[in-house]
């Protein structure tokens, strides 16, 4: 089988639309109560690494459900006016929520170039998520 598209091209085509922050740039806003972090990996992914302190989980998979004020699966930090910054593992599915929340009209909302890798590699604080 042949993809029209494959998933680097929609990752790449995300990449040059949306706002992208170095783990650098990131971890300069993580006390700015304007600002929320979103993980938007696996619960595993959660258990098994951690996340950054006080991360807001949203799973990739229910991101656009929880973010829709008209969804019954709405929740209420989505619609707190905060520049929220996303991210995953290495800043692909992140990447493509981002663009997908822009498309949807939801901002100001932006990722983590590298994800979570790149966050843990450049020294950004680590907490362990035992649930």
């Amino acid at each position: 089988m042949t993809l029209k598209t494959s998933v680097a091209e929609l990752v790449a085509a995300a990449e040059a639309r949306i706002e992208r922050l170095t783990p650098a740039q990131a971890r300069a806003l993580t006390e700015d109560p304007a600002v929320r972090f979103v993980d938007i990996r696996d619960v595993r992914e959660l258990k098994r690494e951690g996340t950054l302190p006080g991360a807001l989980h949203a799973p990739r998979g229910m991101l656009e459900f929880w973010v829709d004020p008209d969804s019954p699966y709405h929740k209420p930090d989505f619609a707190s006016g905060q520049r929220f910054v996303l991210f995953c593992a290495l800043g692909h599915r992140s990447a493509l929520a981002t663009a997908r929340l822009q498309d949807m009209g939801f901002g100001p909302v932006c990722d983590i170039e590298g994800g979570f890798k790149a966050w843990r590699d450049a020294g950004g604080e680590v907490e362990p998520k035992s649930r």
